[in-house]
């Protein structure tokens, strides 16, 4: 049973959920999501067509962690009930794959963790990602890490070698996927523009003639609300007004803690370069990401996606559970700090030969051989073991 309720958990999951399936004589693959994410994890159900078997639906206007985590675990415990699965693969770091966790372990069920070892060091960065991902990792019986770096973080932590399993990043075979789709369909490209004008961003036309560069930004952590984010904001402001030749595109995260200062530092002025457009699905979001310059951003996946687009990435935090993008030199750490970010991003955009060689390192995630290699480690465990 594969459990995922957040976007990003369901775009790393959903390669692993067919590569299973696609071994029928071998694994029952049961699919079981807690809607933490409604709306977006929906988006990616449909692009990789898949179905659940169970659903919670547990989103609420107003519910905090305590809600989210409660309403899992009374769901979960249920759903274990009926379906008796061998084992439970949870992904990450969110708060449905702690408490899917929980659950598992209260029902005797044996948990595998994907993308198992990543730390930071400091349990309140990110919050509540870092705490989560260590409970998961204390409540797993098998890791399944991305890289040797994670694998080193869970021995350190007294984790048993023979259950651990380093396997590259299920989001690089899901990233390989949707590019795969994009390159090989030259209508769904134009239906990809088409639908970022009416978002807001006539890609097609803006990048027509080959001059203008695209700079992508995104941001969602909540150790960056209010100052951090009027600092980002006041940031892409800075760096609008000093390249008016290339485009800041910003999709905005539905939280209002996101979109408040945003609406505050850019209110009084009207940059011909920025556009501030509606959360875009993934197909969409990958296409952006490809055709971008330089990506600023907050975000965990995007630090082990971009690389393999060639994509150098400016990190809006302080510390990063991915410390092998940073000693590849793949991301920058520049925090929420207004001159970081305008200065890191002004030398990208400045030094062509500095931008070429930071945006041709090899990626550390991976080959997208990930969810091949998970599927093999799962079809080696005796049944009921």
């Amino acid at each position: 049973m594969l459990i995922f309720g957040t976007r990003p958990e369901a775009i790393k999951m959903a390669p692993l959920v067919k590569t299973l399936q696609a071994r029928p004589e071998r694994f029952t693959t049961i699919v079981a999501v807690t809607g933490q994410h409604r709306q977006m994890l929906d988006q990616v159900l449909h692009l990789f067509d898949i179905v659940p078997d169970y659903d919670l639906d547990i989103m609420k206007q107003g519910q905090d962690l305590t809600d989210v985590t409660c309403r899992i675990l009374t769901g979960m415990r249920d759903v274990l009930g009926e379906a008796k699965p061998d084992v439970v693969l949870v992904h990450g770091d969110t708060s449905t794959s702690t408490a899917a966790a929980l659950s598992a372990f209260y029902a005797h069920v044996p948990v595998g963790h994907v993308e198992a070892g990543l730390r930071t060091g400091d349990i309140y960065s990110p919050w509540p990602e870092e705490m989560n991902r260590r409970m998961t990792g204390r409540i797993a019986t098998y890791h399944f890490s991305p890289t040797e770096t994670s694998r080193d973080n869970l021995l350190r932590e007294n984790v048993d070698g023979r259950f651990i399993s380093v396997t590259g990043n299920t989001v690089i075979d899901a990233l390989h996927m949707v590019v795969d789709k994009i390159d090989g369909d030259s209508c769904l490209e134009s239906s990809i523009c088409d639908g970022l004008a009416a978002a807001g961003y006539d890609l097609r036309t803006r990048l027509a003639d080959g001059t203008r560069r695209l700079v992508l930004v995104t941001g969602h952590r909540r150790e960056n609300f209010g100052t951090g984010f009027l600092n980002i904001c006041n940031a892409i402001k800075d760096l609008a007004a000093k390249y008016p030749e290339v485009d800041f595109v910003y999709p905005m995260h539905l939280n209002p803690n996101v979109r408040r200062p945003i609406a505050e530092v850019f209110s009084d002025i009207e940059h011909a370069n920025v556009f501030f457009i509606e959360p875009l699905e993934y197909l969409p979001f990958v296409y952006m990401m490809k055709r971008s310059y330089l990506i600023i951003t907050d975000s965990g996946g995007i630090q082990e996606e971009a690389p393999s687009l060639g994509k150098p990435v400016l990190v809006m935090r302080d510390v990063t559970e991915r410390p092998e993008a940073l000693e590849a030199g793949t991301i920058r750490l520049v925090g929420t700090d207004r001159d970081k970010i305008f200065n890191e991003a002004s030398h990208f955009l400045d030094d062509k030969k500095y931008y070429e060689d930071n945006s041709l390192i090899a990626n550390p995630y991976g080959d997208g051989q990930a969810c091949s290699r998970i599927a093999d480690v799962l079809d080696s465990i005796p049944m009921g073991s």
